[in-house]
Parts: C-alpha cells; sequence; structure tokens
C-alpha cells in the first residue's frame, strides 16, 4: 500500500495498519482460508507507535501472528507491504477460475460503502469506518468454498473483479445492477459497482447449491460470448472503465 493512492497522507497510522492487514487477509477468505500468520514489509513512518498499536488490534482480532518481515528507512511516501499466508479448510480450493455456464453469480453484501466512507474521511465529516477499517469476511469464506465453483474478494470494484472471474474461467457473466446491493445513494450505482475496497465476496455455484450463509444472487454465468461482462444485457468492452486498475 503507497501514501497517496492507498491511503491519506495524513491518515490515522493505526487504521493504516488495520487496513493493510484486513485487506490481505480478506484474500484468504476468498480461498476459504484460515490466518497462519503474517510476514510485514515496513518502511518507518510518521508514528511508528501508532502504527503498531493498530497492527495489533488487527492482528488480534482476525487471530493471525506475525511471523517475521523487514523494515527500511526512506524518502518520499510511506510504503507498506503485507504477506497474509493461510492454510485452506477446504479442497479444492475455490479459485476464480472455476465459473460454468448456468452458475448464479452471488455477493456476499453491498458496495459503494468504502466510496461513501472515503469521502467522509476526506471532508471530515460522516462516518468513514468502512474505509478506515474494512473488514475481511474469514467466516463467510470458510463456510462458502465446499458450496461455489468460484470466488473472489471485490477489491478493485465489482464490474472489474467480476470480468476478471469470467477471464480466468472462459465465460462471460451477466449482471443486473438492479440486483446488486449498494451502501451509496441510488444516483451513485454506476459507481458504487465500480469505486472496490469493500471486500464482499464474490462467488458462483450451481443452480442447485444451498448457501451456508445470506448473500444476493446478481447475476447468473453464461457460455463466452463477446466480452466477459455483460451488465443489464450490454457488453462492457473496456476494462478501464470498469474499476481501479494497478499499473
Amino acid at each position: 500500500m503507497a501514501e497517496g493512492v492507498h491511503f491519506l497522507r495524513d491518515q490515522d497510522p493505526a487504521d493504516i495498519a488495520w487496513r493493510l492487514v484486513a485487506t490481505n487477509i480478506s484474500d484468504l477468505a476468498a480461498k476459504g482460508a484460515e490466518p497462519v500468520g503474517v510476514l510485514l514489509g515496513y518502511m518507518f513512518g510518521p508514528d511508528d507507535a501508532r502504527f503498531l498499536e493498530g497492527l495489533k488490534d488487527a492482528l488480534d482480532h482476525y487471530g493471525a501472528p506475525l511471523l517475521g518481515g523487514d523494515t527500511i528507512s526512506g524518502k518520499g511516501g510511506q510504503v507498506l507491504g503485507l504477506t497474509a499466508i493461510g492454510r485452506a479448510r477446504h479442497t479444492p480450493v475455490p479459485a476464480r477460475s472455476g465459473a460454468r455456464p448456468g452458475d448464479g453469480v452471488w455477493l456476499t453484501g453491498p458496495v459503494g460503502a468504502a466510496m461513501m466512507a472515503f469521502e467522509a474521511l476526506a471532508n471530515g465529516t460522516g462516518d468513514s469506518s468502512a474505509y478506515r477499517r474494512p473488514r475481511a469476511l474469514l467466516a463467510e469464506g470458510i463456510a462458502l468454498a465446499p458450496h461455489v465453483s468460484a470466488m473472489m474478494d471485490v477489491s478493485d470494484g465489482l464490474l472489474l473483479d467480476a470480468s476478471r472471474m469470467a477471464r480466468a474461467s472462459g465465460v462471460t457473466i451477466s449482471i443486473d445492477s438492479a440486483l446488486v446491493p449498494i451502501a451509496a445513494p441510488e444516483s451513485r450505482r454506476n459507481e458504487a459497482l465500480r469505486w472496490g475496497d469493500d471486500y464482499q465476496l464474490l462467488f458462483t455455484t450451481p443452480a442447485d447449491a444451498v448457501l451456508p450463509v445470506p448473500a444476493h444472487r446478481i447475476g447468473e454465468v453464461i457460455s463466452q460470448a463477446d466480452a466477459p461482462l455483460v451488465l443489464d444485457g450490454q457488453p462492457l468492452l473496456e476494462t478501464a472503465s470498469l474499476g481501479f486498475e494497478h499499473h
């Protein structure tokens, strides 16, 4: 995570530490895995003691001990790295490559909360907790793992991540935007589908699957068409407009 890209320059270091842990633990959730521990790559910052407070809170919350890592000093914006190591609770381990035509497409909860929380944080008004301290859905991922054909967490935007799942699976995913739950004003639905940082679980299941956790069916998997993603019946070809791209 880089200052000015993944967190604000004057953000509370304890919140930055929590975000660093939670966003990586979320990758374990998408694999139906339990944490074994983490490795931290830390660049010294303006308040290292405060960062350590947040780090301890997050690691205790997720039951993930600090196994080791490295520290550096540097100039310019702070850059932080964390590797989460987990143990799969079910095999085969869920991947983004298993979606098949006829599967349902599901989402564990609303998107858009992080978008609204980021604006609240930047403006200094309102509830910013969804952005500052996102939640990794470990229990949900472990429960879902035996039932899904494909699963991943939504970190870079629902539409972009759905297109990645479709490409990996060699299918097309069709989404009905009206079925997607959002935690934002209705007028901002299109933004909420693209913003990211919500860390909900996006997954596909066979039609006869019985889900062990609450979830929202938002579409279906169809045979590979001209585009990996179809939104409200229209193919979406330009990935640059679907979410956050890492460069």
